[in-house]
């Protein structure tokens, strides 16, 4: 059997305000998911949102919605292809799982999909912030996409693109249906260049390839972040994302193969003392109960509530 990871948080692994002795925080109707801390603003005292450094942070990675080509069942890999409505419908509900959560930064793959799923996710952040994506690919860019309000600024999430992120390269099977691939080369074949780590398609990438490159941007450009206190998402695809959590969970090459990932599920991260600790998913709002995954998630859910009363 393969490993599945298991998207639901269990009771043991959160923290019950009643029973640790927290002040209570009332679920709303709309969110009741209680989820790290950065410096809220309320309307009575108009602070800036300014991240501190701190010994915590949140860290919450999505794959993409389903793509077209997903619903097709083609091999798709780093062919930009979008959403389906299902993936559209996918990603808003990874937002509302995720709306408590603080996010300072979001790092997405070059590819349209990830990128939609980042966007329609924070429509339903209760924070309200607006996602800007950076332009930094030439001096023109960035400097005609630069904001001039300091207000402006305080109300935004900076989102960083990187081609680091983007799925597998599937080589010479991109665009082909999948079952008539495994038809013409055979089940096995299909299966070990699908799921073997270091075996890649014709002219394609392996695990391992999508592996160095992904893990190798997170170091250099995601972790320092996170280290720094910053609550990141990333929205990305399967293989990428895999690669991130066999670095954040040590797993063996082995294990990493069997690993699988839903669509537009987000998982989350609290990254403390240098240590990563998977929470799993955040609760579904619907769910009707007082829950928090650390003190400062509480916090911060805390702080929301007193924006909205």
């Amino acid at each position: 059997m393969g490993i599945r990871i298991n998207l639901e948080v269990s009771g043991k692994e959160r923290y019950c305000f009643r029973k640790r002795g927290f002040s209570v925080i009332q679920a709303s109707s709309s969110s009741s998911q209680t989820t790290v801390l950065d410096q809220v603003s309320t309307p009575l005292n108009n602070k800036v949102d300014t991240p501190k450094k701190s010994s915590e942070a949140a860290l919450i990675l999505i794959r993409h919605g389903e793509s077209l080509w997903n619903e097709k069942n083609l091999f798709t890999g780093c062919v930009d292809v979008p959403l389906t409505k299902k993936g559209v419908e996918e990603a808003v509900e990874a937002g509302k799982r995720i709306s408590n959560i603080p996010v300072d930064m979001i790092y997405t793959s070059a590819l349209i999909r990830a990128q939609m799923t980042a966007m329609l996710a924070m429509t339903q952040h209760r924070r309200k912030k607006v996602p800007i994506v950076l332009h930094n690919e030439s001096e023109q860019a960035k400097s005609w996409s630069q904001i001039f309000s300091e207000e402006t600024k305080k109300q935004c999430i900076p989102v960083v693109t990187a081609w680091q992120l983007n799925e597998r390269m599937y080589g010479e099977l991109q665009g082909l249906n999948k079952q008539e691939t495994a038809d013409k080369y055979g089940k096995e074949q299909v299966h070990e260049w699908r799921r073997s780590f270091d075996i890649p398609p014709p002219n394609g990438e392996s695990l391992e390839m999508c592996a160095e490159r992904a893990v190798a941007y997170f170091k250099e450009h995601i972790e320092p972040q996170l280290q720094a206190g910053k609550n990141v998402m990333i929205a990305a695809h399967g293989n990428s994302l895999r690669s991130i959590i066999m670095y954040l969970d040590k797993l063996t090459s082995q294990e990493v193969i069997s690993l699988e990932l839903s669509t537009g599920i987000p998982m989350l991260y609290i990254v403390k003392e240098e240590k990563y600790i998977r929470r799993g998913s955040p609760a579904a709002p619907s769910e009707a109960s007082v829950y928090a995954y650390t003190k400062n998630l509480a916090r911060y859910r805390q702080k929301l509530d007193e924006m909205v009363h």
